[in-house]
């Protein structure tokens, strides 16, 4: 099935034909650059032609899901724009996922295709990642069409087992109105990992209002500055391990770089501490450093600028338009300000309507949703957050849920339980930590035990230092008490 519609439709623009909208306007405008080769509009929507012809071949149609495992390169925005073309959903996925890990998310999913390099006998009609598109594949532009959902970004679970979050915005967008403040026109660096919903959303959301991305590929300190002062980039999202590394290359390296273009530096997925945020404002000026606060659910977020910070120091902002944020107790009574609750946020258009998940369930109370940070309110509407949820680690800005890898240390043959908390780290945010629990009598290494969760969890996941015990770790409920081990192995 497929849409029949016009090139604009109300203000929008089918993302299918957002590429060839900005080609026909600027046709020389470079969409990315990418190692230092720029890559027009014309060319980058070329070539995403030839890609979706090459994945309708395999089957890929209207409503299909199409699983994304690509690293950051051309060829991952090449893919996106081509499953959008053939209205299909990218469900973005890390390029060097386990293979366990993968099984659970296409087994939720169901895609009708996977790119990436994994074993052919994966289950999956796939396409490995340096597949090009047949030389004899057309890349003039396919029949308009608009996806019923945009992207479905996966997350870690908080019961160990991975959930997909599929976006209710169909695949069309203003081409006049960017996101978090961009511009049209704007030069924006993408210094983060595309499957992560924030470098995915600011990144794409940049490419269809016209503006030029460049791409890091991989974060470097260094190199960050010298993009934003050689492409004179408008416009970055950083999470806080970006900032402290950059901060750590001291005044005399910063100051070699001109970021007089710099109109916003917009940081998120991780708390900032107060001294790093601080040291920034005055580096580069308050009106300049702003931060975001909200979820890949879509269903509320806040904003601040660095203005608004130096008087409501710690406050992560107000609730942004389109929705409506409170504070609930554990009974489900609002919060008095000044009182630390649970936050929660009510879209405008009510529960349900920003989103839906595949392999999970929302936490609701009432019609307020929670993604189980606890907070509270000042009298002025600004919102503290008193942590980023009871269990879940966040470190570099990506989130870690201790039940994913508690699951996999306690599948090894010789650990009888485990724990994992996240304890403070001056450059990541958080660490991960793991206790473990031998079975009596075993005695456990613990490289043989990293290199056992190296097969079958990501990188980011694994934990930085392993501690074994002997006493347990669980009541008789099977219960355990992440916040008592983690106070007990935090200085007062």
């Amino acid at each position: 099935m497929s849409i029949p519609l016009s090139a604009e439709d109300g203000g929008t623009v089918p993302l299918s034909m957002i590429l060839g909208h900005h080609a026909a306007r600027s046709p020389t405008r470079a969409a990315l650059v990418i190692e230092d080769r720029a890559i027009s509009y014309c060319e980058l929507d070329a070539r995403s032609n030839r890609r979706a012809r090459m994945f309708a071949s395999r089957g890929v149609g209207f409503g299909d899901f199409v699983t994304v495992a690509l690293p950051n390169g051309l060829a991952f925005y090449e893919t996106s724009f081509a499953i959008w073309k053939l209205g299909a959903i990218p469900n973005i996925v890390a390029a060097k996922s386990p293979v366990p890990e993968l099984r659970s998310i296409l087994d939720i999913v169901r895609p009708r295709l996977l790119v990436g390099d994994f074993d052919p006998d994966i289950g999956v009609e796939r396409i490995a990642a340096g597949e090009l598109p047949s030389a004899d594949l057309s890349d003039a532009p396919l029949d308009p069409v608009i996806s019923p959902h945009w992207k479905a970004m996966t997350s870690g679970g908080s019961t160990g087992r991975p959930k997909v979050i599929v976006d209710r915005m169909a695949a069309q967008w203003n081409p006049a109105e960017g996101f978090l403040c961009q511009q049209p026109g704007d030069t924006v660096l993408n210094p983060g990992p595309l499957y992560h919903n924030a470098p995915f959303y600011v990144a794409h959301a940049c490419l269809f209002v016209g503006g030029t991305v460049v791409e890091m590929n991989r974060f470097d300190a260094r190199r960050a500055l010298d993009l934003i002062d050689l492409h004179r980039v408008n416009w970055v999202n950083l999470v806080p391990t970006m900032m402290h590394r950059i901060w750590q290359l001291g005044p005399d390296v910063r100051s070699r770089y001109d970021l007089s273009s710099l109109r916003m530096i917009l940081h998120m997925a991780a708390p900032c501490p107060a001294w790093l945020k601080e040291a920034w404002i005055c580096w580069l000026g308050a009106e300049r450093v702003w931060e975001y606060y909200g979820t890949t659910e879509g269903t509320g977020s806040t904003m601040i600028s660095g203005a608004d910070w130096l008087e409501h120091r710690g406050s992560v902002g107000k609730v942004r338009p389109g929705a409506e944020i409170a504070i609930l107790d554990e009974h489900g009574r609002h919060c008095p300000p000044g009182h630390i609750g649970e936050v929660h946020f009510l879209p405008e258009q009510g529960v349900g309507s920003t989103y839906y998940y595949m392999g999970s369930q929302a936490k609701l109370n009432g019609d307020w949703e929670s993604n189980g940070d606890l907070g509270s309110l000042d009298q002025d509407g600004y919102l503290y957050l008193a942590d980023r949820r009871n269990d879940l680690i966040i470190s570099g800005g990506a989130n870690i849920y201790p039940a994913e890898v508690e699951a996999v240390l306690d599948a090894h043959p010789a650990v009888r339980t485990s724990a994992v908390i996240g304890l403070p780290d001056e450059e990541w945010g958080a660490r991960v930590h793991a206790i473990v629990q031998p079975l009596s009598g075993v005695k456990l290494d613990q490289e043989e035990l990293l290199a056992f969760l190296a097969e079958r969890l990501a990188r980011y996941k694994l934990p930085k230092e392993i501690e074994f015990t002997a006493e347990p770790l669980r009541d008789d409920a099977g219960k355990v008490r992440r916040s008592a081990l983690r106070d007990e192995r935090i200085p007062a």
